[in-house]
């Protein structure tokens, strides 16, 4: 991947990639707060500041920012992680300046204005009621709790009604004043753009803004074997299934991703074979990981009715029993080999796409590989790095989060 960086005096990061073919750019900002930094008062706000900033600064308010982007046709968002936040535009290289004057607007000076801060409250309290409707988050969020009880991961990314509730334009403020300074900042922009010119463009708008460089502690999780269970009469009960997995900069990180995709990482995997063409116990199954700073995790979702959930479980220990027993076929090798180029190449077809690897991985520190570098990495792979990196994931300790008609107690045994 040909990239350009270029750090202002103030640390503020700036990388872009130009593709010659397009007359757009995507643009985001990249800030290094997620929800594992808040404080317990503080749940939640990473997420909240996402839809606050949006309401603008004096200079700029809501309604300014939201006319500005539509009349140029342009599409813009945000989204909250546990470990960042990102602040996007794609919209015509020409408009570029516009959106770098917006985001610069937004990200330092926000107005905070209380009667926005009280009416954001209420939208934010509706998506934690939205998310508390689908079983799917919830049982995502079960698994996340068991598996990281105590650790900063653990709480979910939208805080509680509770903290949300009672969080205070001043938490809120002394949460933005930490985490949002010019070093824990990339802009990343990929299109029709020169680099010189986009690091003239965002100077002009942030060079001024100073602050310190902030840390994040590195904290090694204790998992151990873990079932939660939300109770709930439902059609179908949802399963999350796994153990602690990689962090985000391991090498074997390219061996976990071919050994899921051979367990459940599309319709000729292992476990949709298995659970849903031949015994037809489930429509959604798949295999995904999860990394992190310092830690990670690799685990199972499906879909099932209630009274089928422990044959699902059993199914899913089976296949896991038999792929660190015996690895995989050099045929399922070579499909999952196929299968991850391909995706690869298919998701920075887009700029937004080419964006969103460039910023993040630059924030993180995990290195940047071009689409063959990364190629490279997966060709050299043989099926016992793939049986090495399945028991170096799968083998527990396992932890089960559940939505269903059940009882904790039910599954202390699928868990050992």
């Amino acid at each position: 991947m040909h990239y350009e960086l270029t750090t202002l005096p103030n640390g503020l990061r700036i990388i872009s990639q130009q593709m010659e073919s397009v007359r757009s750019v995507a643009i985001g900002c990249w800030v290094d707060a997620g929800s594992r930094d808040e404080n317990p008062i503080e749940a939640g706000t990473s997420h909240f500041l996402e839809h606050l900033l949006f309401k603008g600064s004096e200079r700029l308010p809501a309604r300014a920012i939201s006319e500005a982007f539509d009349a140029v046709g342009a599409r813009n968002n945000a989204f909250t992680s546990k470990e960042y936040t990102c602040y996007w535009a794609r919209l015509r290289s020409a408009d570029l300046p516009l959106a770098v004057d917006i985001l610069a607007e937004m990200l330092q000076r926000p107005a905070f204005r209380q009667k926005e801060i009280d009416s954001e409250r209420h939208v934010v309290l509706e998506e934690i009621n939205m998310n508390e409707d689908d079983p799917t988050d919830v049982a995502h969020e079960q698994f996340v709790n068991a598996l990281w009880d105590g650790h900063p991961l653990a709480p979910p990314i939208l805080g509680t009604r509770e903290s949300i509730t009672q969080m205070t334009r001043e938490t809120i403020y002394n949460y933005w004043h930490r985490r949002y300074t010019p070093r824990s900042t990339v802009v990343a922009a990929v299109g029709d753009i020169e680099h010189e010119s986009l690091v003239e463009m965002v100077a002009e708008h942030m060079a001024d803004w100073a602050g310190p460089e902030i840390g994040r502690d590195s904290l090694a999780p204790a998992v151990m074997p873990s079932v939660r269970v939300r109770h709930r009469d439902t059609e179908q009960s949802h399963i999350v299934f796994g153990a602690e997995g990689l962090t985000r900069g391991d090498d074997r990180r390219f061996a976990v991703t071919v050994a899921n995709h051979v367990l459940g990482g599309g319709m000729s995997s292992r476990l949709f074979r298995e659970i849903r063409e031949d015994r037809g116990l489930a429509y959604a199954v798949h295999a995904f990981r999860m990394p992190f700073l310092d830690t990670g995790a690799a685990a199972v979702y499906v879909g099932t009715t209630p009274n089928q959930t422990f044959e699902v479980l059993k199914l899913i220990r089976t296949e896991l029993d038999k792929l660190m027993a015996d690895g995989i076929t050099e045929e399922e090798l070579e499909r999952a080999k196929g299968n991850i180029k391909g995706s690869l190449a298919l998701s920075l077809e887009d700029t937004n796409g080419r964006m969103t690897q460039l910023g993040r991985l630059e924030l993180t520190g995990v290195e940047h590989l071009s689409v063959d570098e990364t190629v490279a990495r997966i060709e050299v792979l043989s099926r016992e790095d793939i049986l090495d990196a399945a028991r170096q994931v799968y083998a527990g300790p396992y932890v089960l989060g559940l939505v269903g008609p059940f009882e904790e107690s039910d599954f202390a045994e699928i868990v050992q």
